[in-house]
This record gives C-alpha cells, structure tokens and sequence, in this order.
C-alpha cells in the first residue's frame, strides 16, 4: 500500500527528529509498503499544500500521531480537517500520546477511520494487512474505531518484548541534514544531534504522568551502540540525546550501559533524562567517563508533602544530595519543577525558586510551569472526579489553553494568584539567568581584550 505519513508542524526553526514515526515507517516499508513522509515540520507547509498534495497523487493511508499538548490538539484538527476535504480521501489513522488515552472522543472529533493506541509497530502491520483484504478490523489488538456508529475498542495490545527485534527508525526517509542540527545542553557548534531511544517505559509511577504502556523494556547496550555507529558513519552525529523517559533507571543497568560504551569507544557525547535517586558519585563517574554532559532530572517539586502525593519516590534530601553529585562529577543537571500539584501552595513555589538559584549552572533556561493533568494520567481522573474537570473535551477546549498557564487549579489559590506567584517567580529566574549570560559574555570580553585569547570566536549566538 501507499503511505504519506505526517511529521506536523510544531512551529520550530529546527525540528526534533519525528521517532515514533520513523519507527512506523522503518516497520511498514519492511513488510514492501511504500512509504513516503510529509515534512511539515520543517517546511510550514499550510494545510492547503496537504489538500492539494493528496488531490492530486493518489494514497492508500494518511497517518499522524501526536503527544498530548494543547498546541498538538490543535493542529491534529487542522490537519484531520484537511484530509476530510480531499476529493480522494485516504485511510486515515491517528496514534500516539494526544489520542490514545480518549479514543471515542478524537474518532468523533477527526473523524479518523482508525486510531491506533499505544505502542503501534505491530498494531499498524495487522491493520494495513486488514484494510489491503478488505477485512473485519476486530481481530486487531490495540485499535479503536467507529462500526455503525458504533464505538469499538478491541483488546489491548500485547508489547512488543523484546524491542531489540524492531528496525531501526528509516532516517533515510526523513532529510537529516535538518534533523541533525538539533541544538542540545553543552553541545558544540560543530557536533551534529539524533535524538535515541534506549529503552521504553519507565519504572516509577508518578501520578500526573500519562504511560500508555506499563512497565520499562530496555533495549540491549550493544543494540545502542550499534545505533549509534550507524549514526556516526552514515550521519556524522557527534551528539545523542537519549530521549526516553528514563534512561537511568537503575544503578545496574545504567553501568552497564556506560561500560559498553567505554568498551565500544564510541567518543560520542549525549544527554539523557535520569533519577536523583540513582545520581551516586561512582555512577556519575562512570557516565562523564562514557560522554555524558548532561542529565535532564525530573525534580517537579521541593514540598515533600507534594513530592508523596505525586509518586514522585523522591525526597527533598535525596534531591539536593543528587544534584550536588551531578554538579561534583561535572555533568550538568536539567532542573524540571513544577507547580501546583495537590497540597502545594505558594510557600512550595518559592522552595522550587530558591532551590533553582542555588544550584543552576545555566546550561539551560529554566522557568516553572504549572502542574497539567493530562488525559491518561491518575491526576487526570482525580480532577474529573472531584469535579474540577469535566472530561477530555473540557480539558483540550476549555482548560488547557497554554503549559504555562493554569489549567486545574489544584491549590487553595485564586486563578489570579496562582498566575501572579508564577509570574514573580519566574521573573526573578529569567532575571538571574539572564545576568549569567550577560556575565559570561562580559567574562569572554576581558579574556579577549585584556588578556589577548586568539581562541575567541566572535560575540555569537551558540
């Protein structure tokens, strides 16, 4: 069959390379379908370049998945609007973390023919081959679709156990001299990015967190590796950012990971999401020794009564011991926080800032948003039933508007003043970060001028 799958628009001058989908199309193209992917992403195409491209060539299937903001929510209506206009309507399927959650809500919003839930590399082959004989689709696991105007959600679908089996995402389908451009914590100018997944899943069950899939599945370190040496040759990537949920999840296994690293000498430097819990000093040794600059860590909050109502497994001594590991080994930390979880209150707030100015080394700018409970997720059935949310479409038409502003109000604030602590706290953050910059700038002045340094390279954005 024909294929056009969509990388949407997400309104940014360099893209983040579209996983998911290349793993999509790596397994539709080696079952012969042709594959062909629409880089909206990085073109900016209007919904009416679509129109006109599927007027005029003929496909089987049109598929797009997305994760669950309220910008994505958006243009998956654009782009479903615009598929239901056309002459010769393909097969449409939706998939990823926006519609699997609520599939009879995006059926009837988009209707799409198909909505594949959660992990898709064996759920679309099924489906395709389905849809190719002209078949019932109710012997296919991990589908929802409309029969009669009927809702019909079959089985979950079995995961895929060992990941190791899938083939790698088909970059040859995607133009990664864009790709390849992604800019990164610590990154140099001349290093080129990929982002890799080295696992699915996570071990740990936050409550304001949507997992489509439970439980954690790595895939092998020498599987990795050679990921990344095809990267390396076929690409020239100097830089990986590991972008699955948890890379660090556990001592053991992290270890391991950075020792066949070590072994395979692969002189890369990379990036990854990790748990405080698990940064030791002999494990943040071993990760600076195997080229890792910086570890994303999801701290969310300071307020220990917040941090057990959330799941988060963390306390605030573990937190801060952490991060000052992770300093002392020369790696830089991300510092996520959030906002507005069930308990916290303003005094919360201001543990979070505190915390971001004694310890920010300024790899990246960091501000707070507020707590969002998404479809999927435990706080999102919590918020439904204490009646502080109605259902999906209150949440992605009414309520989430914007990540940075408030969508549930889980505290004993007004909405305003929810809005007016955010607003000072993250004012006094985009004030300190900025006056590093400007200090560094300054410091980069008096080595040149002062001290004559023939390496400098020009007052420049990085």
């Amino acid at each position: 069959m024909k294929l056009l799958l969509i990388a949407y628009d997400n309104d940014s001058y360099i893209s983040w390379f579209p996983q998911g989908l290349a793993y999509i199309a790596a397994v539709c193209k080696q079952q012969g379908h042709e594959v062909r992917i629409y880089s909206q992403d990085i073109f900016h195409w209007p919904e009416s370049h679509l129109i006109n491209l599927l007027n005029e060539e003929h496909f089987d299937v049109v598929g797009i998945g997305a994760c669950g903001g309220y910008y994505q929510y958006r243009k998956i209506l654009a782009l479903s609007n615009a598929v239901n206009s056309t002459k010769n309507r393909p097969f449409f399927i939706l998939g990823g973390h926006l519609v699997s959650p609520e599939p009879e809500y995006f059926l009837k919003k988009t209707k799409a023919d198909a909505i594949v839930i959660g992990e898709g590399e064996t759920t679309i082959i099924e489906l395709l081959d389905q849809l190719q004989a002209k078949k019932d689709f109710s012997s296919v696991n991990g589908i929802a679709y409309m029969s009669d105007n009927k809702f019909v959600k079959t089985p979950p679908r079995e995961l895929i156990q060992n990941i190791d089996r899938i083939p790698l995402p088909a970059w040859e389908l995607f133009p990664m001299d864009h790709y390849t451009l992604l800019r990164m914590p610590n990154i140099k100018n001349s290093e080129r990015c990929v982002p890799v997944l080295s696992g699915r899943g996570c071990t740990f069950k936050c409550n304001f967190c949507y997992r489509m899939d439970q439980g954690f599945r790595p895939r092998s370190p020498e599987n990795i590796v050679e990921e990344i040496e095809i990267l390396k040759r076929d690409y020239n990537v100097a830089y990986i950012a590991f972008s699955d949920e948890l890379l660090m999840s556990s001592v053991e296994r992290t270890t391991q990971l950075c020792e066949t690293f070590i072994k395979a000498k692969l002189d890369v430097h990379w990036c990854c999401n990790g748990r405080l819990n698990y940064a030791k000093p002999n494990v943040l040794a071993v990760m600076k020794r195997a080229g890792c600059v910086f570890i994303n860590y999801g701290i969310e909050s300071l307020d220990e009564n917040a941090l057990r109502i959330m799941k988060k497994g963390l306390t605030v001594p573990q937190i801060s011991e952490g991060i000052e590991n992770t300093l002392a080994a020369g790696i830089s930390p991300g510092y996520n926080i959030i906002f507005g979880h069930i308990g916290e209150n303003a005094e919360s707030l201001r543990k979070g800032v505190d915390f971001l100015l004694k310890y920010d080394d300024h790899a990246q700018m960091r501000t707070i948003r507020p707590v969002t409970p998404y479809p999927g997720s435990p706080l999102y059935y919590h918020a439904i039933e204490t009646g502080l949310l109605k259902n999906c479409e209150d949440f992605y038409e009414c309520k989430h508007t914007n990540s940075d502003l408030l969508c549930v109000n889980f505290t004993n604030l007004t909405d305003d003043d929810f809005h007016l602590e955010l607003y000072n706290a993250n004012k006094k953050l985009l004030e300190e970060y900025f006056r590093a910059q400007l200090q560094k700038s300054v410091k980069s002045a008096q080595n040149l001028y002062i001290d004559k340094d023939a390496s400098f390279r020009g007052f420049r954005q990085s």
